[in-house]
């Protein structure tokens, strides 16, 4: 058995990869290998002698013996994986719940696209150690909440990561690496789009790399969100730049970095509120709308089963996001998608009136209170209905009460913000069966890198 974690989730070309490795055989060795259209072979190391280390908790840092990597100057940015290998151990596949250890080369570019890969959203759901988030929470008292180390196997692979499996696609656990966001780096590579890649946590230690690009990207579930990233991130489009969320649950939770960066803390509900809900009064009181234009609260979750959705109802055809679908008014995206596109998780906006049959929608009067930025446009939107298992309580609504809908939309803050409004449009797109669903993206991800 063999499994590790690195020192630091992300470096530069020409600096050092500090892997932390426990195994209890007497030598193993470490496949290099880049994620594109598939697993790129970068480098193999000799064999390297084995350690024996115990595991610990899910609060802890590991502290297991460390090697030393050089990461040549040569290797382009993007996400990498080093597969632990023992003599006759386990196959690369990504999702190992060992033997693999994720990390980010980030680029430098001037201009162009960056990936964000969610770390801090993988680590909260990272039960190794035997807790996170969701499962026998570790606590803290200062700052006050669960915590979770990021020193400890796990975070995206080789980890053991709790959850329902999906319906739609079982081979690789969510939140994780492999379900969505392996899927639209896939998706972009096979379509010549070469983005540079980063972590969440290197946007939070370093706010200023994003005004070296013109677009920001995030994809799948991006729940976690520290006061740097989103001040970074709102930053960065207030000052010009473009950032298309094709992902939802964005930014539903705060999270602090502790120790250094090396664990995080969230407060996520007590006898006195959770003090790390974004929009709530008794959290942040921040809403995440201001952020993308949608939030969770709004829309809805279907976490187990088979989701039976009618797609999203399109609300504007002549908006340039749906250029070249051929779709009209009223006509439905996604309804026959596998998966649904209204997908696992799903943002909405706040709506009075919501008439899908006469393709017509009206935003709230309130919707300033919810942060929903005045620019913003709502593109297309697939209603939840009752069947969903959960629709979340709002200021003004109970749970269940008042219109959810999954929504797309945009809006422009100095720079332009788009938002799918579903975590799964990353699978939708990748299986390729939906060629409108492929062109949104194309457009959505020419024109922002264009303005």
């Amino acid at each position: 058995m063999i499994s590790g974690y690195p020192h630091r989730a992300s470096v530069l070309p020409g600096e050092r990869l500090v892997l932390h490795v426990a195994t209890d055989s007497r030598h193993f060795r470490v496949n290099f290998l880049r994620w594109a259209n598939g697993f790129v072979p970068m480098q193999q190391s000799a064999w390297l002698p084995g350690e024996r280390a115990p595991a610990s908790g899910a609060a802890d840092d590991w502290r297991w013996p460390d090697y030393a990597f050089a990461v040549p100057d040569d290797w382009p940015s993007g996400v990498y994986i080093a597969h632990l290998e023992e003599p006759g151990g386990r196959q690369l596949d990504l999702a190992l719940d060992s033997a693999a250890v994720l990390f980010v080369v980030r680029g430098q570019r001037h201009g162009g696209m960056l990936y964000k890969i969610p770390l801090a959203t993988y680590h909260a759901y990272n039960h190794t150690g035997g807790g996170c988030y969701y499962d026998h929470p570790p606590r803290s008292l200062e700052p006050p909440g669960a915590r979770v180390s990021l020193q400890r196997p796990g975070g995206g692979i080789g980890g053991v990561t709790w959850g329902a499996a999906d319906h739609y696609d079982a081979s690789s656990p969510r939140q994780a690496f492999a379900h969505w966001d392996a899927r639209f780096l896939r998706w972009l590579t096979r379509n010549g789009y070469a983005p540079d890649c980063c972590t969440d946590l290197d946007i939070d230690a370093e706010p200023g790399m994003l005004s070296g690009y013109r677009l920001l990207v995030s994809a799948g579930h991006d729940e976690y969100w520290t006061e740097g990233m989103r001040d970074a991130v709102e930053d960065f489009s207030a000052s010009g730049g473009n950032v298309a969320f094709f992902a939802a649950n964005v930014c539903w939770w705060r999270v602090h970095l502790a120790d250094g960066g090396t664990a995080m803390v969230c407060h996520q509900g007590g006898p006195h509120g959770a003090f790390d809900r974004w929009w709530s009064a008794d959290g942040a009181r921040r809403p995440e709308d201001a952020l993308s234009g949608a939030s969770y609260r709004h829309g809805g979750g279907w976490w187990d089963g088979p989701r039976d959705t009618e797609g999203y109802v399109v609300l504007e055809p002549s908006h340039w996001a749906f250029a070249g679908t051929g779709l009209a008014r009223g006509e439905r995206l996604g309804r026959h998608t596998w998966p649904p596109l209204a997908g696992y998780e799903c943002d909405g906006v706040p709506l009075d009136v919501f008439d899908a049959a006469g393709a017509n929608a009206q935003l709230s009067a309130w919707r300033d209170e919810e942060g929903t930025p005045d620019s913003y446009q709502l593109l297309a939107a697939c209603p939840l209905d009752h069947r969903w298992q959960e629709l979340p309580a709002r200021r003004r609504h109970a749970a269940g009460e008042g219109v959810h809908v999954a929504a797309m939309g945009v809006f422009t803050r100095g720079g332009t913000v788009f938002t799918a409004g579903t975590t799964d449009w990353a699978q939708v797109l990748d299986s390729g069966r939906d060629l409108k669903v492929e062109r949104i993206t194309r457009n959505v991800l020419d024109q922002l890198l264009r303005r």
